[in-house]
């Protein structure tokens, strides 16, 4: 998948070479001339990361900076700057840019820079928005009740779970709903990068302080200071660094990589990981002390399999989502497909739905049916009896879809409402408790 890059350089040459050199890295590149310009394709397209010189006409990189976060954008921000300029820029990386380079500067470094970007401090390219943390089930309407509790406290928090169920955006939602919010939200995962980068890309470092450190750089700590960072799979950072991150958490202080200058920083730890922590500390390989710093709080994100009741919801959402991502036009959704997803164990959670409702809306026409998803979801219908079909338009409300597959696997059970219950991921409770308002309708009709 491409990364898509705002360019913004009021200098033609410089432009149309950076443009090109970025190109032939594999990104998709718009560029443009000044930042009114830029906030004009901001509010039109979205982008990925924003490339910026700080002196430009009309409205300079800094004004443009200002505006994005103003606008509540959620895009992240490098900028070229001169000398004169650092100020500026290290003012901007403390107030969210992820980045900053003086100019003249080596195309590598630029590309270094984006890459970091791109691959390691995620802003633009989350898994899911607000919106899609869809808590229709019990389990989730729990969590989320956890995590307002949570949210305007100090306390560091634990987000344990598997691979695709959220975790992230549970924490920008404990970050969004905090007293932190209007401070930087900064993510790192610990498991993609190199374990002799990890400490200065926490800490920072100074120039000189190793080979290629030719300026000092600030630490994701430093970029932190006064909101919240998020340490995603916590569990695999190496043993030396998880000394200097107890340090860190313990008496909210930092030290550059190569300096003696003690740093204070006031910044909130949300952690995640899918692995179990205390067996990690058996194996020694996860400090005892550290983990009992980081699950002042802990929540657990449970599996897509034990929140089906979510799943109507979660898959008109991302119908949506994908029809507009592609310009398509879907009006009818199988209901072998519905059963299908009911029935299948969704090892890969949320983000494994995403994905398939994507391929589904790009292999379809008007209907999503069993034809168009991989083969080991069609496989869920391993059973005859299972097959069965009724197209539901969507925009239809959730209740009644419920209702139409609830009546539907009952049907195809022979009444057996524990079956069905299994089927559809729901408590039998839920059978029951639908065909009492059912029997009740009926009666005062």
């Amino acid at each position: 998948m491409k990364y898509k890059i705002l360019l913004v350089e009021d200098d033609m040459s410089s432009r149309s070479s950076l443009e090109r050199f970025l190109f032939r890295e594999g990104y998709e590149v718009v560029s443009c001339a000044d930042g009114e310009e830029a906030l004009s394709f901001l509010r039109s397209s979205r982008f990925d990361l924003v490339v910026s010189d700080i002196r430009m006409p009309t409205m300079n990189g800094m004004e443009l900076f200002k505006a994005i976060q103003s606008l509540g954008m959620k895009i992240p921000m490098i900028l070229m700057t001169a000398h004169a300029q650092v100020d500026d820029a290290v003012y901007a990386l403390k107030k969210g840019a992820v980045d900053f380079l003086i100019k003249p500067f080596k195309r590598k470094d630029l590309l270094s820079a984006i890459q970091k970007t791109v691959v390691s401090v995620s802003f633009s390219r989350e898994e899911f928005n607000f919106e899609e943390y869809i808590a229709e089930s019990v389990v989730m309407k729990n969590l989320l009740q956890k995590g307002i509790k949570v949210a305007p406290t100090n306390a560091h928090v634990l987000i344990h779970g598997e691979s695709g169920t959220g975790k992230e955006f549970l924490s920008h939602f404990i970050h969004k709903n905090s007293t932190r919010s209007a401070g930087p939200f900064i993510s790192i995962n610990c498991s993609s990068i190199p374990e002799n980068l990890i400490e200065s890309e926490l800490f920072g470092y100074v120039k000189g302080a190793f080979t290629g450190a030719e300026k000092t750089r600030e630490g994701l700590f430093q970029v932190a200071d006064g909101g919240t960072l998020f340490l995603d799979e916590v569990g695999d950072m190496p043993l030396n660094v998880q000394v200097k991150l107890l340090r860190a958490i313990q008496e909210g202080e930092v030290r550059k990589v190569g300096s003696t200058e003690i740093e204070k920083v006031d910044v909130r730890i949300v952690s995640a990981t899918h692995q179990n922590l205390s067996e990690r500390v058996s194996q020694n390989l996860f400090r005892r002390d550290l983990m009992y710093r980081l699950e002042v709080v802990q929540l657990n994100v449970p599996p897509l399999r034990d929140r089906k009741e979510d799943l109507p919801a979660l898959i008109q959402f991302f119908i949506e989502k994908h029809c507009k991502k592609h310009q398509k036009e879907i009006t009818k959704i199988d209901s072998e497909v519905l059963i299908a997803f009911a029935h299948y164990s969704w090892p890969g959670n949320i983000r494994e739905l995403s994905n398939v409702i994507e391929r589904g809306v790009i292999l379809s026409d008007q209907t999503i049916d069993l034809s168009s998803l991989p083969y080991e979801i069609q496989g869920a219908l391993d059973n005859e009896s299972l097959r069965s079909k009724v197209e539901i338009p969507l925009g239809t409300p959730l209740k009644e879809v419920e209702e139409l597959l609830i009546q539907k696997t009952l049907e195809m059970t022979d009444g057996d409402k524990e079956v069905t219950a299994r089927l559809l991921g729901i408590n039998s409770r839920t059978i029951y408790r639908r065909l009492e308002k059912q029997k009740e309708l009926s009666s005062k009709n």
